[in-house]
């Protein structure tokens, strides 16, 4: 429900529905990579102007949106900006309210070793570790669902030295993905996504076989 995500931020930050309104978070898992992007550049190579994960995820979100033409849909992607060049929404206090993932913060750890460091959270997906991302909202304003009962992320990283790891990997060392890895893992990237993941956006287009 958008309460529970609203009733954790500031106003700035609160989406602009009532309480009750339904809402989904949307993951998307590593076959990700196969199942959908490879499949959407091949098809649509001619119109891939801008990031292709984004228009692949922005055209995924549509066709879903189809599936209910009877009801309105908003559509909220994670790498939509309002014009104050804030997000549209915080994904991982999404995705954390809604029990997709748990959103692991410093307030989390007891004891904090970091001091005046400034330390960014990270969510943690209970089968897929950190081998996942968090693609967007949907919301139907016209359901409300009152009786929806909150299901708890899963705290899957629940020891505190297991925390204060996991946020010093992320914080410090994030390029070499070890924090993805803070648990055991059903799944994770193929060596192509991560080298697709790992190249600057720029010179992504190469290596899809696209020319910019």
């Amino acid at each position: 429900k958008v309460g529970w995500y609203n009733a954790i931020l500031q106003p700035a930050f609160r989406l602009p529905y009532p309480e009750d309104t339904l809402a989904f978070v949307v993951l998307s898992t590593p076959s990700m990579f196969d199942k959908a992007l490879k499949p959407f550049v091949n098809k649509e190579q001619l119109k891939i102007i801008r990031d292709p994960v984004d228009q692949c995820v922005s055209h995924h979100f549509s066709r879903v949106k189809e599936k209910f033409p009877d009801q309105k849909v908003d559509i909220m992607l994670d790498y939509e900006i309002l014009p104050s060049r804030k997000p549209k929404f915080l994904a991982q206090t999404a995705a954390h309210v809604a029990g997709a993932a748990y959103y692991y913060q410093r307030k989390d750890v007891k004891l904090d070793p970091w001091g005046k460091k400034k330390i960014y959270g990270v969510c943690i997906h209970p089968k897929y570790g950190g081998w996942f991302a968090i693609r967007g909202l949907l919301l139907f304003p016209d359901i409300q669902v009152p009786f929806l009962e909150q299901s708890a992320p899963v705290d899957c990283v629940s020891t505190e030295e297991k925390r204060i790891e996991l946020l010093e990997q992320f914080n410090f060392h994030w390029q070499d993905g070890r924090y993805r890895d803070i648990i055991e893992v059903k799944e994770r990237y193929s060596e192509e996504q991560k080298a697709y993941f790992a190249t600057p956006p720029a010179e992504r287009f190469r290596l899809l076989g696209l020319t910019q």
